[in-house]
């Protein structure tokens, strides 16, 4: 198995359970690690053939800058069932964070994986 990774993809959200969050962007960063067979790429070069990461990058945003949940729990199952679903990829890992919701942590987040792992 081959694996394209995105590392602290950020965008911009209205998110969050609480009055004042609906009220202002916040920050989320993204990871992702995506199952690709990268032979077709390697042996011919082309973007034609390869897993298109700026696309997948401004996939995620897009959706991400236009959903208003409450949670990261069902952003994150919309963000990686659409790179599923746009870009054919059997499995993902997906992690979210969101930066200084927690007072005195770096860092909380969730981290998912969907579809099947290849071998």
């Amino acid at each position: 198995m081959d694996v394209l990774y995105i590392r602290d993809l950020r965008t911009e959200v209205i998110i969050g359970a609480f009055a004042w969050e609906r009220e202002v962007l916040q920050t989320l960063r993204l990871d992702l690690d995506i199952a690709v067979d990268i032979g077709a790429a390697a042996g011919s070069d082309s973007l034609d053939d390869a897993l298109n990461y700026k696309a997948v990058c401004a996939r995620l945003i897009e959706c991400a800058q236009g959903s208003r949940y409450a949670l990261i729990e069902p952003l994150a199952e919309q963000l990686a069932q659409l790179v599923i679903d746009e870009f054919n990829v059997p499995w993902l890992r997906l992690k979210i964070s969101k930066p200084g919701a927690v007072r005195h942590s770096a860092d909380v987040g969730l981290i998912i994986e969907r579809g099947a792992k290849p071998e």
